[in-house]
């Protein structure tokens, strides 16, 4: 199957003319997974894992919010991200006096057509970096709950789609930081996943000390994927195996998540429905054609944690999120059906499912 069968000639979701096996598509998954993560990995050095994050989302078709302290490469990842990929990219700089209108566009009078036009803001852009969004007001970050919703924008009555394949990349410094703002629930549940740099280690540290004529190292890579292609590895994704027991584990995990002492507000569904999509692609960036509780407990602490509120008394006592989703992983049951152990390696019912390794 080619990267642009199904596609409709402007690049957006089509019906399938054409269809692939597990295997052609689990390979494809991985290949381009691969060199996402590779590419990106260029530009953060020795930050792996939210780097292979970041990847999920944009494949599961989720957004990623990174947050950590300043200088930690926030933003040289969002941008890493978005020019390994040959789509538009647009970049909103929050402020206090943003106003979602700089976001969204604007309807202005137009004298020489003596017409209405309305003019996109950045949001009308494949890959949208908002950096540092919790530097602006509630009333401008929730200028952006439709568009990462639904993938829309409305201005004066009239829908505007944006680009296709979309996605936002937002940094945020810690919400205790001068000039910040929490940002509201509703606009934290919009995130697939939200992780964390941190700073590097000491000989990473040191390589990056001996580059020092590198002022940006996102403006070293190139593409490796188009849109057309990223699209279409999303709707192969549709094709990775989660058995029954798989998607009652998930449920599980984020019913006791819910039910926790030290939660006040739960994960809604579409935490739960994020999660199953984002360990698809996790399986099928390990070769894997089938969903393994691993995969589960991997992503659960980046897919649900932030998606909860915590009781005052459980944040006086220490918890956090990421406590809770952690207890949760610990007490529920992992089901046996399809696995040979709690490992998570598959049984011999679910060995056919293992997809070969082919050379890339």
């Amino acid at each position: 199957m080619t990267a642009s069968q199904g596609m409709t000639v402007n690049g957006r979701p089509g019906h399938d003319t054409a269809s692939c096996d597990d295997t052609d598509a689990v390979l494809a998954l991985k290949r381009g997974f691969d060199a996402l993560a590779d590419n990106i990995g260029k530009v953060v050095v020795g930050k792996s894992l939210p780097v292979r994050l970041c990847v999920t989302a944009l494949l599961a078709d989720g957004h990623v919010l990174i947050e950590d302290e300043p200088g930690t490469g926030k933003t040289q990842l969002a941008k890493g991200l978005a020019r390994s990929l040959d789509v538009s990219f647009g970049r909103i700089q929050f402020t206090a006096d943003l106003l979602p209108s700089d976001i969204l566009g604007v309807t202005f009078y137009d004298r020489d057509s003596s017409s209405f036009s309305f003019r996109p803001g950045p949001v009308f852009a494949s890959i949208v970096l908002a950096d540092e969004i919790n530097r602006a007001s509630a009333k401008t970050q929730s200028a952006l709950l439709e568009v990462m919703d639904e993938h829309r924008v409305t201005a004066d009555g009239t829908v505007h789609d944006v680009p296709q394949p979309f996605m936002v990349v937002a940094t945020q410094n810690p919400a205790d930081h001068l000039g910040t703002y929490r940002l509201p629930e509703a606009q934290l549940d919009r995130f697939m996943i939200v992780a964390a740099l941190g700073h590097p280690g000491h000989e990473t540290s040191l390589a990056l000390a001996r580059q020092l004529d590198v002022p940006d190292r996102s403006a070293t890579v190139s593409p490796v994927l188009d849109g057309p292609r990223v699209l279409a590895l999303r709707r192969m994704a549709g094709s990775i195996h989660v058995a029954a027991g798989m998607l009652d584990y998930a449920v599980r995990v984020v019913e006791h998540v819910r039910s926790s002492e030290a939660t006040a507000s739960g994960p809604s569904t579409r935490g739960l429905l994020a999660l199953v999509r984002c360990a698809r692609i996790w399986a099928a960036a390990d070769g894997r054609g089938h969903v393994i509780p691993d995969d589960i407990k991997t992503l659960a602490p980046f897919v649900i944690a932030h998606r909860l509120t915590l009781r005052p008394d459980a944040v006086l006592a220490g918890d956090t999120g990421g406590t809770v989703v952690s207890r949760a992983l610990d007490e529920v049951p992992v089901p046996r059906s399809g696995t040979s152990s709690k490992s998570g390696k598959p049984s011999a019912a679910y060995a056919r499912k293992r997809m070969p390794q082919r050379d890339a």
